[in-house]
């Protein structure tokens, strides 16, 4: 019996910590074989991106196809995508290839500040993207950008900006409270019926590098494995907390690491 499979649809960080690579590391780790499908190359590391090199969108959809029409998907993760075109060929493709499952992380700016999405394709992602996921995982400042509007600054207002999101297109929201304030660190997970808050005390830590996409990697590797929504993200932020706690013993590279994605197993 063929074991869970998720793919990543996503840019590659050449870092390691982030993009496909950090995606690949958490499907691993739950026990779900990841599979990908390349948007962008990147030259990154710890300290910042260096350059971006997009991949035609003819081969991105390649990717999709060859990946799809073989592998037996229970869920898909889309991060990097930073050409309209692209997208409208990741859109086609999940529609072509009937995925419902779809967790999209809109990665518009690196952790190290860098932009990552070019101007044409915001509209684009929210046009495409959004109708097509299942869960949407901006963080605050994703969130404030999607919409136009400032920084959230409590609980109250991250659910009615993830409400908003919904009424974009997007079957749930899950906006996550990193970056915020307090001594718990609170994500929100929004369903037309329900509220699902999701907190963890909040970790003193330094090295956050490919904490989103751990995060919406996981939570597309639990969907691949069975598990509903609410309880795939609950289950994804105990992963990330734990991977965040334990990142200093995996040290690498000057500048922000990465989060220990093999924490239970190394």
């Amino acid at each position: 019996m063929t074991g869970p499979i998720a793919v990543t649809i996503a840019g590659s960080d050449s870092g390691g910590g982030a993009g496909i690579q950090g995606d690949l590391k958490t499907f691993s780790a739950l026990g779900v074989y990841g599979a990908s499908v390349i948007t962008a190359l990147t030259a990154q590391n710890t300290k910042h991106v260096e350059a971006i090199h997009d991949v035609p969108a003819d081969f991105v959809v390649a990717q999709i196809d060859a990946v799809f029409s073989d592998l037996e998907v229970g869920a898909v993760k889309i991060g990097m995508l930073s050409q309209a075109a692209a997208i409208a060929a990741v859109a086609e493709g999940l529609d072509r290839w009937r995925q419902t499952r779809v967790v999209l992380d809109p990665v518009m700016v690196a952790s190290s500040g860098d932009r990552l999405l070019a101007p044409d394709a915001f509209d684009a992602l929210k046009h495409f993207l959004m109708p097509r996921a299942l869960v949407i995982t901006p963080n605050l400042p994703e969130a404030a950008l999607l919409l136009d509007a400032p920084l959230a600054q409590d609980e109250s207002e991250m659910r009615k900006q993830a409400e908003q999101l919904i009424k974009l297109g997007a079957k749930a929201a899950l906006i996550k409270g990193g970056h915020g304030e307090g001594t718990e660190a609170v994500d929100l997970l929004v369903e037309p019926d329900s509220v699902t808050r999701l907190a963890t005390a909040r970790i003193a830590a330094a090295d956050l590098h490919g904490t989103g996409c751990a995060l919406s990697s996981a939570v597309a590797a639990f969907l691949a494995k069975g598990l509903h929504l609410a309880d795939a993200a609950r289950a994804a932020k105990a992963y990330v907390s734990a991977a965040i706690a334990t990142a200093a013993r995996v040290k690498v590279g000057n500048g922000r690491g990465p989060v220990h994605h093999f924490h239970a197993w190394w």
